[in-house]
């Protein structure tokens, strides 16, 4: 189990994930430390050879917990949400308006 954490942590993103990574410095994305964001960019842009990289990664259940973590909102793909939901098994999203998330970002910018 350690060895496989180890192995985690020096692996580094697919290429194929760069086109889905377009706002990010694609050298510098850490499958760990970006999870979420890499998670959110594949379900809303990425093809099902993205999608089995996520399960094979971080494990279907490790998987569907950090989804069920991810505010609904910030997914953009209703279907692709839907689909990997149905999947997964996931039964009940969380749930943040993005006008929240802004503003607590903000303000702790501000703070």
């Amino acid at each position: 189990m350690a060895k496989k954490k180890e192995q985690q942590k020096k692996q580094k993103l697919p290429e194929d994930f760069r086109p889905l990574m377009w706002g990010y410095d694609f050298s510098k994305v850490d499958p760990e430390e970006g999870k979420e964001i890499i998670i959110i960019n594949t379900i809303n842009y990425g093809f099902w050879k993205h999608w089995q990289w996520l399960a094979d990664y971080y494990g279907v259940n490790r998987l569907k917990n950090i989804i069920t973590e991810i505010p609904k909102s910030e997914f953009r793909n209703d279907r692709a949400l839907h689909l990997i939901s149905l999947i997964l098994g996931i039964q009940k999203m969380k749930y943040e308006n993005r006008n929240i998330k802004i503003q607590a970002t903000r303000n702790s910018a501000l703070a």
